[in-house]
């Protein structure tokens, strides 16, 4: 298995930092091929602008257009090229982060936004009556696997049904599903340890022995359920669930997960 750790912390030798150095050991040891894209390290460029595109600057920015138009003529800035070779050569993807401000470091979103351009993470396939695209199950990164690694201050009651921060599926239903699913890698469920911020030298052996299990798991592991856009769940070209489908109880995100 090739495995991709996307990688976004700027403390080496905090939590997460350990957690993708064990990822890394933990994989290789087992016959796994690793690169990692440590984010911080690499002074990745967060922000998106006409530089990515190489774009006269008489003209007026289209992001998706022109990013969309650099990737088809192979004029993407390097570093950009070299993470979507990256993608292209993974079996799996994993991301290690914390959890700021309910979603990914600014860094992570900001690879995301330049990586994952026009032609290449969407706006990819048929569009007609009857297709919207490949993309929700299809697309340019189908066949690949994902999983978030993901660390949170707060203690696992706050982010459970009824806690104050929301369901952790909730929150990370934007990137597990919006980011991920949406141009065809499938999910695993994440690996999520809570109390981060609270966490002791003593605590670290039990995490790192659940985390070393997740890992040696990642290809026998059922990926969520996420409804495919063009199989049948969804009319066209509404996009909405189809009447009927819907579990009982079941409202918001829920609803796109089949049970």
């Amino acid at each position: 298995m090739k495995t991709l750790i996307v990688y976004a912390h700027p403390e080496p030798r905090s939590l997460n930092g350990s957690l993708k150095d064990l990822a890394v050991t933990t994989l290789e040891s087992v016959g796994h091929q690793v690169r990692v894209s440590d984010l911080y390290a690499m002074n990745w460029k967060a922000a998106v602008d006409a530089t990515d595109y190489g774009t006269d600057a008489v003209r007026r920015l289209q992001v998706a257009a022109d990013s969309g138009r650099a990737f088809d003529a192979g004029t993407l800035t390097p570093d950009v090229v070299a993470e979507q070779e990256k993608l292209l050569w993974a079996d799996t993807i994993v991301f290690q982060f914390p959890l700021w401000w309910y979603t990914m470091p600014a860094i992570l979103k900001g690879w995301v936004d330049r990586v994952f351009t026009y032609h290449f993470a969407y706006g990819v396939g048929e569009h007609s009556e009857t297709r919207y695209g490949e993309r929700f199950g299809e697309g340019t990164l189908a066949g690949r696997r994902a999983l978030l690694s993901v660390t949170a201050g707060g203690p696992e009651s706050h982010y459970g049904p009824r806690g104050i921060n929301g369901p952790i599926d909730d929150l990370l239903f934007p990137i597990q599903h919006g980011i991920l699913y949406y141009p065809g890698i499938e999910v695993l469920p994440p690996f999520v340890l809570y109390g981060a911020d609270r966490m002791t030298a003593e605590d670290y052996p039990d995490v790192a022995k659940a985390w070393q299990e997740r890992l040696l798991t990642l290809e026998s592991t059922a990926p969520i359920a996420f409804r495919p856009q063009n199989f049948g769940d969804y009319e066209i070209p509404s996009l909405h669930l189809k009447p009927g489908l819907e579990p009982a109880g079941r409202t918001g995100f829920g609803l796109h997960v089949r049970r």
